[in-house]
This record gives structure tokens, sequence and C-alpha cells, in this order.
């Protein structure tokens, strides 16, 4: 069966996260393009599109119809299509004598991408236009903060309905979270009310994995914590993200061909760019992205070890088989080793499998250990926890952002920051004027800073900055395989720290309302529930038992420190 497959960028963005290219092909797609791209007529193909129903897709749609690219048209709205562009199509299709071709009309609700098999963002395209900047910019009107929101809670409409369950939603009092909360409630409850066209009905609900309870929606405003996103981080995934070029699964290295000088006037090497997916099937990455880095380098460094054993065990089994003349003791051993080569021939894909992976990490690590080298951000992660938990530091603060062989600017910048916004009493102007110099001297933008000076003054938070427990990484000596000297790693001078496990704010919040357990720092979160005939607005939670299943999502962008935090805590 052949079948083209027509996406914008947002469909481009959902499908690829999730499906190869291979994947695709098995299912029959075996040409996939751009909406707007020049597409050749193919007469005798269905067509299926998976697209935003925008005006110029629309219009692009019809175009295609008028032009009669295709045999049939399956038309897969990402989110709902209004009643109007509907009524377009449906023109096009009759002035075009193409009606019977129009197969088949979707709304899919699936506008969210799915990153993670529990890990979803709202989108990659524009994605500045809801991210925590866009959301608490001062000059804002009203009607670019509704847009904004509607915008949020469209997608947060389709990630319930594509999970077939209505949630009970808790959110902050006075932020951007609470009007996500209002709106998606609001939102909810029309769809319930509309009986016959409702989506949460019949065969879908209770078709996902919630049977009978139902799913806890955590609205958390991003404001709540700033210094987590500004923090420099240690474990795998989230070193990933931080300092490479990472962006839906897919990490872009830039690897230099060759490692020996140039001769003096000879042109630079260039530098080949590389992409690696890190997906859901690489065992490898579900293991270990949310280990600490030196964990990681030393598992890498085993499995390269392992795997050249049973390479050498290839090539053996090899030079048995006689491949080395005839002599007696081949022929004798033949027969032993027919077993043992059938099962080294079969192992063979899923060695060089495994090979690949190997290589794939080696260089994603290597990458990433670059960074830490050269930017020394072990020093920076264990200053910053030791910043954020209270506890007393080795060195000050001046002399980390005045180290000239420490960090890029925007890393003393964090740094800065973290300090700023977790210091009980702000700096004195005059201890100010000092590191606004320091910062200066070392090449930094200050305009975060007057940002967060605002945004501390202004913020209730403010009266008591949030608490990260009180533990500190442990270094744990040197590495111990790593520092070998046969090891694809130069460990030399990093820090073996480890994890102390504490629970984030958003991880605290999400256990306060997860658990029922009353505390300060939650019990004012409104509660609403769309089920519910009569909106009441209360923090009172009808519902006393502790809930099974819950979603958490930080309005103004989570991250993957946050991501990984609330993984450890479920575990």
């Amino acid at each position: 069966l052949f079948q083209v497959l027509i996406y914008d960028r947002f469909g481009q963005d959902i499908i690829s996260p999730l499906l190869s290219v291979k994947e695709l092909r098995d299912m029959g797609i075996t040409l996939h393009l751009l909406l707007h791209s020049d597409r050749d007529a193919i007469p005798d193909v269905p067509a299926i599109y998976f697209v935003m129903p925008t005006e110029e897709n629309i219009d692009r749609m019809c175009q295609d119809l008028r032009n009669q690219l295709y045999e049939s048209y399956y038309l897969n709205f990402i989110s709902a299509i209004s009643r109007s562009k509907l009524e377009d199509i449906a023109n096009a299709a009759i002035g075009a004598n193409a009606v019977t071709q129009v197969a088949k009309v979707f709304d899919q609700y699936l506008n969210f991408i799915t990153l993670e098999d529990d890990m979803f963002v709202l989108c990659n395209q524009n994605k500045e236009l809801v991210s925590y900047r866009a959301i608490n910019r001062p000059d804002i009107t009203d009607t670019e903060m509704e847009t904004i929101m509607d915008t949020i809670v469209d997608s947060l409409f389709c990630f319930f309905v594509t999970l077939g369950a209505i949630p009970i939603i808790r959110c902050s009092r006075g932020t951007a979270a609470e009007m996500v909360a209002v709106k998606l409630d609001k939102k909810l409850r029309e769809n319930l009310r509309d009986a016959r066209n409702s989506l949460f009905t019949g065969d879908t609900l209770g078709a996902g994995q919630f049977s009978f309870q139902r799913p806890l929606l955590v609205l958390v405003d991003r404001n709540i914590d700033l210094a987590t996103p500004l923090h420099h981080t240690w474990t795998y995934q989230a070193l990933v993200h931080d300092v490479l070029d990472f962006h839906l699964n897919r990490v872009n290295l830039e690897e230099s061909t060759g490692t020996e000088s140039s001769p003096a006037g000879a042109r630079p090497k260039k530098k080949t760019k590389k992409s690696y997916d890190l997906t859901a099937s690489d065992k490898f990455w579900q293991k270990h992205k949310g280990s600490p880095f030196p964990e990681v380098a030393e598992s890498v460094q085993q499995e390269l070890e392992s795997y050249r054993a049973q390479e050498d065990e290839v090539k053996r089994l090899k030079s048995i088989m006689g491949i080395e003349g005839e002599d007696e003791g081949a022929i004798s051993m033949l027969s032993d080793n027919t077993a043992k080569l059938t099962s080294a021939v079969s192992s063979l894909p899923e060695l060089l499998e495994k090979k690949r992976l190997i290589d794939l990490h080696t260089n994603v690590a290597t990458a990433v250990l670059e960074h830490i080298k050269s930017r020394k951000l072990d020093v920076y992660f264990e200053y910053e926890e030791k910043i954020m938990s209270k506890s007393t530091l080795d060195k000050s603060l001046l002399d980390m952002i005045s180290d000239p062989d420490a960090g890029t600017p925007e890393d003393k910048m964090r740094l800065f920051l973290i300090y700023y916004i977790s210091s009980a009493q702000a700096p004195s102007e005059i201890d100010l004027e000092q590191y606004k110099k320091a910062l200066m001297d070392a090449g930094c933008n200050l305009a975060p800073l007057s940002y967060i000076k605002q945004w501390k003054a202004f913020t209730k938070m403010a009266s008591a900055p949030t608490s990260y427990g009180n533990t500190t990484p442990k270094p744990l000596g040197l590495f111990s395989r790593v520092m070998n000297t046969g090891s694809q790693f130069v460990m030399e001078g990093v820090k073996n720290l480890v994890l102390k496990q504490q629970n984030l704010p958003v991880t605290r919040i999400l256990d306060n309302l997860m658990e029922m357990k009353s505390n300060p720092e939650t019990d004012d979160y409104r509660y609403f529930d769309p089920k519910m005939l009569r909106g009441s607005d209360s923090s009172v939670p009808r519902n006393k038992n502790p809930f099974q299943e819950a979603i958490v999502f930080v309005v103004g962008g989570g991250n993957y420190i946050e991501y990984q935090n609330l993984i450890d805590y479920i575990k």
C-alpha cells in the first residue's frame, strides 16, 4: 500500500519524536512531505494530512483539491477546526468536483508533543509565544495574555482528550497558573455539558489507563521557583539539554574531523555536524538519563569493555572456522564450534546495535565532558547546591565570579542569580555594586539581574524563600574505573559528585496535593472539578483520598531537573 503523509511544521514536531522513518514505512507511508513545499501530483495515491487548522494551511489544502493532486484525502487536524474553515474546505471540494475524494475529516486533539512515555511539552514551533518571558513581560496587554492562555489551554485540553480522563485541577492563586486552571475548567465543563458531542463519553472514557480513579492535574507557576531552572545540573539528560543543542529528543553535535593541528596557513579543519536521536528504544539512555554524569562515563566504559570482549570472540570463531588452512585440529574443532558460530552470527545484529549505541553515547558524553571541564560545571553545580541548601561556602562568591577559568559569562550570571534568589536578605547596595562590577568585568549582561531584582521585590514568594532541603552533593573520591588510563574519558580534575535525594519545590507541591497533606505551601491552592454541576470556587477538596495518578504542568516552562526529580520521587 502506497500512501503519502503531508504535515506542517507542527505535525512534523509531533510525529518525529514518536515515529522513525522506518516505522512510518512499515505503516505504508512511502513519502512524507511538508504541506508548504512544492509537491508533484500523484493522482493514484491516498494522501493523509496532519496539520493545524490555520488559515494558510486550509488555503493550501483547498489548492491541492483544485489541482487534483491525489486520489483521496484524509484530513486530520491537530487541533479542532472551526465550522467556518470546514465550510471553506467543503466549498473548495465542491468547486473542484472533489467531494467524493475527501474520504475522512478528523479532529485529532493531538496538539502537544510527547517526548517520553511520561513527559510532554506544548509545542516547539513558536514556543517563545508561551514562554516564561512571554507570560511575565511587564508590558503585556490583556488580549495578548488571553491569547497565550488560550494556546496553553488548547494543548492541555487535547492532552486530556487523548488521555480520555477528566482531571481534578489544583493551582496556586493569583498566578498565570490560575488563569490556565479557570479556562481549562470552563473548556472541559462545556465539553461535558454538550452530551451529544462530548469527547469524554462512551468508548473513549475509561479506555485510557485510568479506570475508576481520576488523575490530579497540578498547575504550578514557574515563579514559585526560579532557582531550579537556572541551576547547573549533574544528571545526563539534564546536562545534554543544558550544554548541547538538544531539541525534540535529537542532539546535534559539531565534531571536528581529525585532531592533528593544521600546518600554519592551512585552512582550518571543517567541523562535521552529526545528529543523534536519544529515544525510548535506546536502552542505555533509558537506564542512565537520570544518572549523575560520572556514573554515565563509567557505564559507557563498561559497555565498551564488554563489547570488545564479544568482538574478540567473533574474530576468534571466524579464524577457527578453518578460515586459516585445512589442518586436522581445525576440522575436529568444527563440530564443537558450529553451534558457537551459529549463536555468534545470530547475535551479530544485536552486537552491531550495541556498538552503535556505545559510539553514540561515547560521542555525546565526550561532548558533555568537554563543557564540564572547560567551564568547571562540576564546581558550579556543587557551589549552587550549597547556596540553595544554605550550607557554608568554601570560597567566596566574588572569587567564583572573578575566576577567568571558571565558566562563561552566562554561567557566572546563573550562579549569581541563584545566590540572589536564594538569599533571605538581599545583599547591601555596597556589596551589590561590587558583585555587579565583577559580573561586568567577566562580560555579563546585567539585564537578568535587574529583572530578578524587581521580581524579588514583587513576589509574595520573596517573603519566604523556597527551601531546597539541606543536603549537598557528597564527593565520592575520584572515579574508580574511569580514572584508569585505558578509559575513553579523561576525567582528571572533575569532581565525582553524587546526588542527594531531596524534593524540589515542584515535587513537594505535588506530594502535598497528591497525598492530601496539609501544608502552608499548598493549603490555599484552588480546587476545580469540571464534573461538578456548579463550579464552586473552593480550596476545599471534595475528594479526601490520595491520588494514584497525577500530571504536573509548569506554566512558564518546566525543565529536565524537575522531571528527573519527579521520577525519583515516584520511585
